[in-house]
Protein backbone atom coordinates (compact mmCIF):
# COMPACT_ATOMS: atom_id res chain seq x y z
CA UNK A 1 0.00 0.00 0.00
CA UNK A 2 1.12 3.54 -0.99
CA UNK A 3 1.81 5.34 1.61
CA UNK A 4 -0.58 8.40 1.28
CA UNK A 5 -3.15 5.51 0.48
CA UNK A 6 -2.41 4.42 4.76
CA UNK A 7 -2.61 8.22 5.64
CA UNK A 8 -6.21 8.49 4.15
CA UNK A 9 -7.34 5.29 4.67
CA UNK A 10 -6.86 6.07 8.57
CA UNK A 11 -8.23 9.62 8.61
CA UNK A 12 -11.24 8.76 6.71
CA UNK A 13 -12.06 5.80 8.41
CA UNK A 14 -14.00 5.80 11.72
CA UNK A 15 -13.34 2.50 12.71
CA UNK A 16 -10.47 1.90 14.92
CA UNK A 17 -9.65 -1.41 13.57
CA UNK A 18 -8.98 0.32 10.43
CA UNK A 19 -6.68 3.16 12.20
CA UNK A 20 -5.05 0.39 13.40
CA UNK A 21 -4.42 -1.88 10.44
CA UNK A 22 -0.85 -2.46 9.26
CA UNK A 23 -0.65 -2.90 5.65
CA UNK A 24 1.90 -6.43 4.50
CA UNK A 25 4.02 -3.38 2.66
CA UNK A 26 3.80 0.34 2.62
CA UNK A 27 5.82 1.81 -0.44
CA UNK A 28 6.32 5.72 -1.00
CA UNK A 29 6.80 5.65 -4.82
CA UNK A 30 3.90 8.48 -5.23
CA UNK A 31 3.44 10.59 -2.35
CA UNK A 32 1.03 13.11 -4.67
CA UNK A 33 -0.14 16.62 -3.51
CA UNK A 34 -0.05 18.23 -0.23
CA UNK A 35 -3.28 17.66 1.24
CA UNK A 36 -4.07 19.15 4.91
CA UNK A 37 -6.55 16.69 6.47
CA UNK A 38 -9.16 19.46 8.58
CA UNK A 39 -10.22 16.61 11.43
CA UNK A 40 -9.60 12.57 11.45
CA UNK A 41 -13.39 10.32 10.73
CA UNK A 42 -14.64 8.67 13.92
CA UNK A 43 -17.39 6.37 15.37
CA UNK A 44 -19.99 9.20 17.64
CA UNK A 45 -17.93 7.09 20.87
CA UNK A 46 -14.15 8.29 20.10
CA UNK A 47 -15.58 11.87 18.82
CA UNK A 48 -13.74 14.66 20.46
CA UNK A 49 -15.42 15.95 23.11
CA UNK A 50 -15.39 19.44 25.17
CA UNK A 51 -12.96 19.20 28.05
CA UNK A 52 -13.93 21.19 31.20
CA UNK A 53 -11.97 21.93 34.75
CA UNK A 54 -13.20 18.81 36.11
CA UNK A 55 -11.90 16.30 33.42
CA UNK A 56 -8.51 16.75 34.79
CA UNK A 57 -6.58 13.32 35.25
CA UNK A 58 -6.84 12.18 39.36
CA UNK A 59 -3.98 13.24 41.21
CA UNK A 60 -3.68 10.34 44.35
CA UNK A 61 -5.95 6.99 45.61
CA UNK A 62 -4.14 5.49 42.44
CA UNK A 63 -4.93 1.97 44.18
CA UNK A 64 -8.00 2.43 43.02
CA UNK A 65 -8.89 0.60 39.89
CA UNK A 66 -10.85 3.39 38.44
CA UNK A 67 -8.50 6.53 38.90
CA UNK A 68 -5.49 3.87 36.96
CA UNK A 69 -8.31 3.50 34.18
CA UNK A 70 -8.72 7.34 33.47
CA UNK A 71 -4.73 7.42 33.42
CA UNK A 72 -4.52 4.65 30.63
CA UNK A 73 -7.65 5.51 28.38
CA UNK A 74 -6.74 9.22 28.31
CA UNK A 75 -3.11 7.87 27.64
CA UNK A 76 -4.57 5.76 25.22
CA UNK A 77 -6.53 8.82 23.76
CA UNK A 78 -3.15 10.65 23.52
CA UNK A 79 -1.65 7.73 21.34
CA UNK A 80 -4.65 7.40 18.44
CA UNK A 81 -4.11 11.49 18.55
CA UNK A 82 -0.04 10.89 17.29
CA UNK A 83 -1.26 8.03 14.65
CA UNK A 84 -4.02 10.40 13.27
CA UNK A 85 -1.23 13.49 13.37
CA UNK A 86 1.21 11.20 11.84
CA UNK A 87 -0.86 10.45 8.70
CA UNK A 88 -1.86 14.24 8.54
CA UNK A 89 2.23 14.84 8.08
CA UNK A 90 2.46 11.50 5.50
CA UNK A 91 -0.32 13.84 3.43
CA UNK A 92 0.50 17.37 4.15
CA UNK A 93 4.40 17.02 3.60
CA UNK A 94 4.84 14.72 0.58
CA UNK A 95 7.60 16.63 -0.80
CA UNK A 96 9.50 16.12 2.29
CA UNK A 97 13.04 13.94 2.27
CA UNK A 98 11.89 10.33 1.66
CA UNK A 99 14.13 9.47 4.61
CA UNK A 100 11.65 11.84 6.83
CA UNK A 101 8.79 10.18 5.86
CA UNK A 102 10.60 6.93 6.39
CA UNK A 103 11.11 7.46 9.65
CA UNK A 104 7.55 9.05 10.06
CA UNK A 105 6.02 5.82 8.50
CA UNK A 106 8.20 3.55 11.36
CA UNK A 107 6.83 6.40 14.52
CA UNK A 108 3.17 5.64 13.37
CA UNK A 109 3.72 2.12 13.77
CA UNK A 110 4.82 2.28 16.89
CA UNK A 111 2.26 4.48 17.64
CA UNK A 112 -0.58 1.76 16.37
CA UNK A 113 1.05 -0.53 18.79
CA UNK A 114 0.53 1.71 21.37
CA UNK A 115 -2.42 2.11 21.45
CA UNK A 116 -3.13 -1.98 20.71
CA UNK A 117 -1.27 -2.03 24.11
CA UNK A 118 -3.46 0.30 25.92
CA UNK A 119 -6.20 -1.01 24.52
CA UNK A 120 -5.07 -4.48 25.72
CA UNK A 121 -4.55 -3.22 29.67
CA UNK A 122 -7.65 -1.48 29.29
CA UNK A 123 -9.42 -4.31 29.20
CA UNK A 124 -7.89 -5.64 32.62
CA UNK A 125 -10.30 -2.87 33.85
CA UNK A 126 -13.00 -3.50 31.73
CA UNK A 127 -13.10 -0.48 29.92
CA UNK A 128 -12.84 -0.06 25.79
CA UNK A 129 -11.36 2.74 24.27
CA UNK A 130 -14.26 5.57 24.07
CA UNK A 131 -16.05 4.83 27.37
CA UNK A 132 -14.59 7.86 28.66
CA UNK A 133 -14.25 11.44 26.75
CA UNK A 134 -11.47 11.83 24.06
CA UNK A 135 -10.54 15.10 23.59
CA UNK A 136 -8.96 17.26 20.49
CA UNK A 137 -5.67 18.02 22.37
CA UNK A 138 -2.92 18.52 20.00
CA UNK A 139 -5.21 17.93 16.74
CA UNK A 140 -5.85 21.77 17.39
CA UNK A 141 -2.45 22.63 16.51
CA UNK A 142 -2.20 20.85 12.76
CA UNK A 143 -2.78 24.52 10.79
CA UNK A 144 0.06 25.40 12.27
CA UNK A 145 2.10 22.34 11.31
CA UNK A 146 3.11 24.16 7.78
CA UNK A 147 6.87 22.60 7.61
CA UNK A 148 8.16 19.42 9.13
CA UNK A 149 10.69 21.96 11.29
CA UNK A 150 7.08 22.85 12.97
CA UNK A 151 5.82 19.34 12.87
CA UNK A 152 9.18 17.82 14.95
CA UNK A 153 9.22 21.05 16.89
CA UNK A 154 5.61 20.74 18.16
CA UNK A 155 4.77 16.87 18.26
CA UNK A 156 8.63 15.18 18.83
CA UNK A 157 10.28 17.77 20.62
CA UNK A 158 7.17 19.47 22.51
CA UNK A 159 4.33 16.43 23.09
CA UNK A 160 6.61 13.08 22.94
CA UNK A 161 9.16 15.02 24.95
CA UNK A 162 7.03 15.58 27.85
CA UNK A 163 6.55 12.09 27.79
CA UNK A 164 9.96 11.16 28.62
CA UNK A 165 8.67 12.59 32.37
CA UNK A 166 4.87 11.45 32.07
CA UNK A 167 5.91 7.87 30.87
CA UNK A 168 7.71 7.20 34.16
CA UNK A 169 6.11 9.47 36.40
CA UNK A 170 3.38 7.29 35.85
CA UNK A 171 4.78 4.09 35.48
CA UNK A 172 6.25 4.51 39.23
CA UNK A 173 2.74 5.32 40.58
CA UNK A 174 1.10 2.26 38.78
CA UNK A 175 3.98 -0.01 40.12
CA UNK A 176 3.84 1.82 43.79
CA UNK A 177 0.10 0.57 44.04
CA UNK A 178 0.94 -3.01 43.12
CA UNK A 179 -0.08 -2.60 39.32
CA UNK A 180 3.03 -4.11 37.24
CA UNK A 181 1.28 -4.76 33.87
CA UNK A 182 0.65 -1.37 33.75
CA UNK A 183 4.03 -0.13 34.81
CA UNK A 184 5.92 -2.04 32.37
CA UNK A 185 3.97 -0.70 30.05
CA UNK A 186 4.52 2.95 30.53
CA UNK A 187 7.82 1.68 30.49
CA UNK A 188 7.59 0.26 26.55
CA UNK A 189 6.00 3.75 25.73
CA UNK A 190 9.26 5.65 27.87
CA UNK A 191 11.65 3.56 25.41
CA UNK A 192 9.73 3.85 22.38
CA UNK A 193 9.49 8.10 22.94
CA UNK A 194 13.01 8.35 23.11
CA UNK A 195 13.22 7.66 19.73
CA UNK A 196 10.80 9.43 18.48
CA UNK A 197 12.67 12.54 20.08
CA UNK A 198 15.66 11.79 18.80
CA UNK A 199 13.73 11.33 15.52
CA UNK A 200 12.26 15.17 15.79
CA UNK A 201 15.92 16.29 17.47
CA UNK A 202 17.90 14.91 14.35
CA UNK A 203 16.08 16.50 11.58
CA UNK A 204 15.53 20.01 13.09
CA UNK A 205 18.85 20.23 13.14
CA UNK A 206 19.24 18.83 9.52
CA UNK A 207 16.31 21.97 8.57
CA UNK A 208 18.32 24.27 10.51
CA UNK A 209 21.91 23.46 9.92
CA UNK A 210 22.47 27.65 9.85
CA UNK A 211 21.61 27.85 13.44
CA UNK A 212 23.95 28.31 16.30
CA UNK A 213 21.47 27.82 18.99
CA UNK A 214 19.24 25.12 18.90
CA UNK A 215 16.96 25.68 21.67
CA UNK A 216 16.49 29.35 19.69
CA UNK A 217 15.04 27.61 16.45
CA UNK A 218 13.04 25.11 18.27
CA UNK A 219 11.26 28.04 19.70
CA UNK A 220 10.89 29.78 16.70
CA UNK A 221 9.00 26.74 15.62
CA UNK A 222 6.30 26.64 18.20
CA UNK A 223 3.14 28.34 17.88
CA UNK A 224 2.17 31.33 20.43
CA UNK A 225 -0.43 28.92 21.88
CA UNK A 226 1.79 26.48 23.21
CA UNK A 227 4.33 27.26 26.11
CA UNK A 228 7.33 25.88 25.79
CA UNK A 229 6.97 24.36 29.11
CA UNK A 230 4.04 21.73 27.83
CA UNK A 231 8.02 19.95 26.41
CA UNK A 232 8.02 18.82 30.53
CA UNK A 233 5.91 17.34 32.97
CA UNK A 234 5.79 16.79 36.42
CA UNK A 235 9.24 15.16 37.44
CA UNK A 236 12.20 16.38 34.78
CA UNK A 237 13.61 13.32 33.47
CA UNK A 238 17.39 14.66 32.09
CA UNK A 239 18.36 10.95 31.41
CA UNK A 240 15.63 10.02 28.69
CA UNK A 241 16.81 13.12 26.69
CA UNK A 242 20.50 12.23 27.01
CA UNK A 243 19.72 9.38 25.49
CA UNK A 244 17.39 10.45 22.46
CA UNK A 245 20.82 12.41 21.65
CA UNK A 246 19.99 15.98 23.29
CA UNK A 247 23.11 18.21 24.02
CA UNK A 248 23.24 19.46 27.69
CA UNK A 249 22.71 22.66 26.89
CA UNK A 250 19.43 22.16 25.50
CA UNK A 251 18.72 19.83 27.94
CA UNK A 252 19.15 21.99 30.81
CA UNK A 253 17.42 25.07 29.29
CA UNK A 254 14.28 22.68 29.40
CA UNK A 255 14.61 22.15 32.72
CA UNK A 256 14.91 25.80 33.49
CA UNK A 257 11.55 26.40 31.71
Amino acid sequence: MEAKDFATLILSSESIETKLFVPDLITDLNPGIPILWQEPSRVPSMKFSKRGHKDKLPKNNFHIDDNRAICLHRFAGHELLAVEIMAFALLAFPNAPKNFRKGLIHTLLEEQEHVRLYQKELKRFNVELGDMPLYKHFWKLTPYMTSISHYVSIMSLTFEMANLDFAPYYGNIFKSVGDESSSQLMDKIYQDEISHVAFGYGWLKKENKSSNCFHEKWLDHLPDLIEPKRAKGPLFNPEGRKKAGLKEDYILFLKEL
